[in-house]
């Protein structure tokens, strides 16, 4: 996999370096008769700036597999809820809620878990809580982004942000094309994805697995079964 710097951190890395010049340069004069002090502070704040280049960094990845019917893992991180739930904001109807959790030291960048057409996008303000918590998924600051397959399908994806996240980014907009291989968005800090599948869908995860972002197939849709839902608007 071939990795880069994603462009939502570019200024901040950028901003942060030339910070982090000055307040060596200054460190030196202050503290040239304690050498061993200024090399420690040093140490401390190159290993910071590399642990925020690596939140940032923006892998490239392609599905391995046949993408018809394939719903692919969102994010990196782990599978934290697996149920049975109604979804209540736009498909109105009994979904299986998939969810992973992505820790600070997992990729940030979230991918389509669909090829179709985005058909509805909305940002929510919101709380804060801990990403991990149940009631984050429709209290915290969250975006939602409905996709509709090829084969008429319909997949709800929900960025939720958590305690530590600063912001939800959201490239989706309705009429712009899905695909796996393609970034959805950017959650920063800290976060969470829930995607909405049909009841029909066969799940290939559990409670505890670690999923690759546009590589993990968490699940298969099955168009040919009735599908109960009935969206607000398509």
């Amino acid at each position: 996999m071939r990795v880069k710097i994603h462009h939502e951190g570019a200024n901040e890395l950028t901003v942060t370096a030339i910070i982090m010049a000055v307040v060596m340069v200054v460190l030196w004069f202050v503290l040239r008769e304690l050498p061993w002090l200024f090399a420690i502070i040093t140490g401390v704040m190159v290993v910071m700036y590399l642990l925020l280049v690596n939140f940032y960094r923006s892998p490239r990845r392609n599905f391995p597999g046949n993408p018809k019917n394939a719903v692919v893992a969102s994010a990196d991180g782990k599978v934290v809820a697996l149920e049975e739930t109604m979804e209540n904001e736009y498909l109105h109807c009994r979904c299986i809620q998939l969810s992973v959790f992505m820790s600070p030291m997992n990729v940030h960048a979230n991918w389509f878990p669909v090829n179709g057409e985005v058909i509805y996008s909305v940002h929510h303000p919101g709380r804060k809580m801990a990403a991990y918590l149940p009631k984050s998924s429709s209290e915290n600051e969250r975006s939602t982004v409905v996709i509709r397959t090829p084969e008429g399908q319909l997949v709800l994806m929900r960025q939720v942000a958590g305690a530590m996240a600063r912001r939800v980014v959201t490239y989706a907009h309705p009429g712009n094309e899905a695909r796996i291989e393609d970034h959805m968005g950017f959650i920063k800090l800290g976060s969470r994805v829930d995607l909405f599948l049909p009841l029909t869908t066969t799940i290939n995860v559990q409670i505890g697995d670690a999923t690759v972002g546009g590589v993990t197939q968490v699940g298969t849709l099955h168009p040919e079964a009735p599908d109960p839902c009935k969206p607000s608007e398509a």
